[in-house]
């Protein structure tokens, strides 16, 4: 169901020039093994994507199922090791950090999931799930990390606090606990906070709460925030830019506004289609979608992963050439040879 809702989108203060995350020419491969020793081929979830992210700059990434959304979070998380390229953070290197630098940097990425009651671990109350990770980053003061946990319970508007911190995660509504994930991501008072589809299992009305709620979030503390989803009827309410992966590739880059009004790429062209519109006067109106599946991450097809599903590819060059990233406007890429 599309949302129709405006939210606040003035653009949060940042840190004018200053870059905190930067994903250079990011790869991550899985081997595939057969019979569990022979080496049978790599599954490519991200090849070759490259990024910068400013203080305080909300980016939505957005791509259908498969499209390598995942791998990419939980390389930045920290989860996934990249086969190849590296991701700097605050001008320091992943790639470099030992074990105490790699702990600092998993403090400063908050981390929010798709499914709230998933999220949450059910023997737990509010109160240890908020104070775990106080305790893993050391902070042994009781009274210093109760005095965080009401500040941040204040923060996600679940007030008074003490209404709430001694019950357990089912006996919360889906809203109630994914509110609790927020103030769990937000309890180390990360510089970036990487939400995952953290609206897709609520209901249409608390959807706009929630969004709401990461916005002022993201004012109040000039958080970067990466949004991961496939619903682009939510985008444009929330994030500054957008990027469009497809097949592990980043193949459009772009501010919100420039790109629902006049997308490149003939990908985000169709996901553009693709997207419900609550407005009936649309429903005879024919969308023509692009045919087939997506390709195979084992295998990709040659030149431009779209190529075999492109109304506008172009014979002889797309599916023999990968597509360089050409600036046809300011502060717009498209990977597509149409704009060579």
């Amino acid at each position: 169901m599309a949302l129709n809702v405006t939210l606040n989108n003035d653009a949060p203060k940042t840190q004018v020039g200053d870059t905190l995350l930067s994903v250079e020419d990011l790869r991550v491969w899985f081997e595939l093994k057969r019979w569990g020793f022979g080496h049978a081929g790599y599954v490519r979830a991200v090849d070759g994507v490259t990024f910068d992210l400013k203080y305080g700059e909300s980016t939505a990434v957005v791509g259908e199922s498969g499209c390598g959304k995942s791998s990419l979070m939980k390389t930045i998380l920290g989860i996934n090791v990249p086969t190849k390229g590296d991701i700097v953070f605050q001008g320091r290197h992943m790639s470099k950090m030992d074990r105490s630098e790699l702990k600092w940097y998993r403090s400063q990425v908050g981390y929010v999931q798709q499914d709230p009651y998933g999220a949450l671990a059910p023997f737990m109350t509010v109160e240890r799930i908020l104070e775990e990770p106080l305790i893993i980053n050391g902070i042994r003061s009781k009274s210093e990390r109760m005095e965080r946990i009401y500040k941040v319970m204040d923060e996600v508007k679940m007030s008074p606090a003490d209404d709430f911190l001694q019950k357990f995660p089912h006996m919360l509504s889906g809203g109630q606990q994914q509110r609790i994930v927020i103030a769990r991501a937000m309890i180390m008072e990360p510089k970036l906070l990487v939400a995952d589809e953290p609206v897709s299992m609520l209901d249409a009305s608390v959807r706009v709460e929630i969004l709401r709620l990461l916005r002022n979030l993201q004012e109040q503390h000039n958080l970067a925030v990466i949004y991961i989803t496939h619903d682009l009827s939510t985008v444009r309410y929330f994030s500054e830019r957008i990027f469009v992966m497809y097949a592990g590739k980043l193949v459009e880059r772009s501010r919100i506004e420039p790109l629902v009004q006049n997308p490149l790429h003939p990908y985000t062209q169709a996901l553009l289609e693709a997207t419900s519109d609550p407005d009936a006067r649309n429903a005879s109106i024919y969308r023509e979608l692009p045919p087939g599946e997506p390709p195979s991450l084992v295998n990709p097809p040659s030149g431009c992963r779209f190529h075999p599903r492109c109304p506008q590819a172009i014979q002889g060059l797309c599916e023999v050439e990968v597509p360089p990233e050409f600036i046809p406007a300011p502060e717009r890429m498209a990977a597509c040879w149409l704009y060579k």
